[in-house]
């Protein structure tokens, strides 16, 4: 609303430096007072606002009550993908608390363990998105990728997995 009237002043000061000589000479002082003006009323209430304004609280990463030991998998495969160094891992996700999860990380740690002496491969992260509410299971799936060299897979996997992170939304 303010700027409208701010529009409506100007135009009248440019008609009535365009309609007559004598305003005309007094016309730019006007215009540069209140623009002057204007910049330093936008200032004061920038300032006003800046300093009421409460420091923004962090939203919490995921509600009381669902954490990692809240989600258990179960039937967990690793299974080899067309590229040598590319796994697919499938399994099922069982929450177990009351809040409704939204999305998991799986750490996965993969050995080669050729008669029992076992070498530590590599490891990867996968962010799995799948919604599972409050006590109730659902599946997955997922690719992961381990830094071996071509030509040789391990001959003896082992693998290691657990849930690192957990999001969760609350029940509505």
């Amino acid at each position: 609303m303010l700027w409208l009237i701010v529009l409506l002043v100007a135009v009248a000061i440019v008609y009535l430096a365009a309609r007559y000589s004598r305003f005309r000479s007094q016309a730019e002082l006007i215009l540069s007072v209140a623009v002057a003006l204007g910049l330093i009323v936008a200032f004061v209430i920038w300032l006003s606002d800046r300093g009421s304004q409460q420091p923004p609280t962090p939203e919490p990463t995921r509600p009381a009550g669902l954490t990692t030991e809240d989600v258990a998998l179960e039937g967990v495969t690793f299974e080899r993908n067309q590229s040598e160094r590319s796994y697919r891992v499938r399994g099922t996700v069982h929450n177990r608390s009351a809040a409704a999860l939204e999305y998991f990380r799986l750490t996965v740690t993969l050995e080669d363990c050729p008669g029992g002496a076992c070498e530590q491969i590599g490891d990867d992260t996968a962010l799995i998105l799948v919604r599972v509410p409050g006590g109730q299971s659902r599946p997955f799936e997922t690719f992961l990728t381990f830094p071996f060299r071509d030509g040789e897979p391990p001959t003896t996997p082992k693998w290691t997995y657990e849930v690192s992170q957990v999001r969760g939304a609350a029940t509505r």
